[in-house]
């Protein structure tokens, strides 16, 4: 598994598994989404939850997904979204610029990486927007599938 984590962070999940006896045959090991310690075409499977919006050059984090991969091998990522749902979308945004800043002071002290968060969803790219980025960093077969009104959504491709 590699992870962009924090060694610490990385730690934490390691040890959640090894309690969970998930993590038999994985090295764990901590790298920039952008230039993986990895060998290429050596990964069955890459998958990215809720992170990749983060990555300062998404393109480059896609190709190495790519470089990484063997042939045959699946991407997969689960990021925030936009909402699709014209009512849903209003609530939606009502509680990420409102009540999610206010629970974050309240709860870590913290407003401001809690706004951080709606904003750096509302600047992620529309989930057909980064299903072409996908395409384009040449994996094929790319799905989409939208969870809970758009909020999320599941993004899935395979290295031919």
């Amino acid at each position: 598994t590699v992870c962009d984590l924090t060694p610490a962070m990385l730690a934490v999940g390691r040890d959640r598994g090894v309690d969970r006896g998930l993590v038999d045959g994985l090295d764990w090991v901590a790298g920039n989404a952008e230039m993986l310690p990895v060998a290429s075409s050596s990964v069955d499977v890459y998958t990215i939850a809720f992170g990749i919006r983060n990555v300062a050059d998404i393109p480059a984090a896609l190709a190495e997904a790519r470089r990484v991969l063997k042939p045959g091998g699946r991407f997969m990522c689960l990021e925030f979204s936009h909402v699709q749902a014209p009512v849903l979308d209003r609530l939606y945004d009502l509680y990420s610029f409102s009540i999610l800043p206010r629970i974050g002071q309240v709860v870590a002290r913290d407003a401001a990486s809690y706004r951080y968060l709606a904003e750096s969803i509302r600047r992620f790219p529309t989930a057909d927007r980064f299903a072409g980025m996908i395409a384009e960093a040449g994996l094929r077969q790319v799905k989409v599938r939208l969870l809970s009104g758009g909020i999320a959504a599941l993004h899935s491709a395979w290295k031919v």
